[in-house]
């Protein structure tokens, strides 16, 4: 019986699970700003791009910087 509230014991001061938890909220909130990031840039990039492939190709040049 001794042995067993022993390791109750020790087991109560363990903190590696905690930490690993605490980690896993860490991914998991960076993660989800690299979503959020993603959805709200996601068209401005595609339009900047969209743009200096035309313009790359010559088909809207008077739109072009020059």
């Amino acid at each position: 019986m001794y042995f067993i509230l022993q390791k109750l014991m020790l087991m109560r001061r363990n903190e590696k699970g905690a930490s690993a938890v605490e980690y896993g909220l860490l991914i998991a909130l960076i993660a989800a700003v690299i979503v959020v990031a993603v959805i709200l840039l996601g068209t401005a990039v595609s339009d900047v791009f969209s743009d200096t492939a035309d313009c790359v190709e010559g088909q809207t040049a008077a739109d072009c910087p020059a």
